[in-house]
C-alpha cells in the first residue's frame, strides 16, 4: 500500500488533518483528523512509501510503549479507515 500524492497533513487550531493540496480541492465535509500517534503514522508510511499494516504497526510499537498487538489492531483500524477515505491505495 501507498498514500496518494495529493494529500497533506495540516494543523488546524491544533488538530492535524488531511485534506488535499490545493484550495480547489479542499472539501471542509471531509476533512480526516489525526490524533498524534495517528499524524506519526501517517509521517512513517510517507517514509515508508510502500508501506504493509504490519511494518506501520512495528514501527508503532518500537516508537510508542504499547503491546505488538495493540499497534496491529490500532494500525488495522486506522489504514482501514485511511481506505474508507480513499487517501491510500
Amino acid at each position: 500500500m501507498r498514500l496518494k500524492d495529493g494529500f497533506v497533513v495540516y494543523d488546524l487550531c491544533g488538530t492535524k488533518v488531511v485534506l488535499a493540496q490545493g484550495l480547489a480541492n479542499i472539501d471542509f465535509d471531509r476533512v480526516l483528523s489525526l490524533s498524534e500517534s495517528a499524524a506519526w503514522l501517517w509521517e512513517e508510511a510517507r517514509r515508508q512509501g510502500d508501506f504493509t499494516v504490519e511494518s506501520l504497526a512495528n514501527a508503532l510499537y518500537e516508537e510508542y510503549e504499547i503491546t505488538p498487538s495493540d499497534a496491529l489492531a490500532d494500525v488495522t483500524e486506522l489504514v482501514a479507515q485511511w481506505q474508507q477515505e480513499g487517501v491510500c491505495e
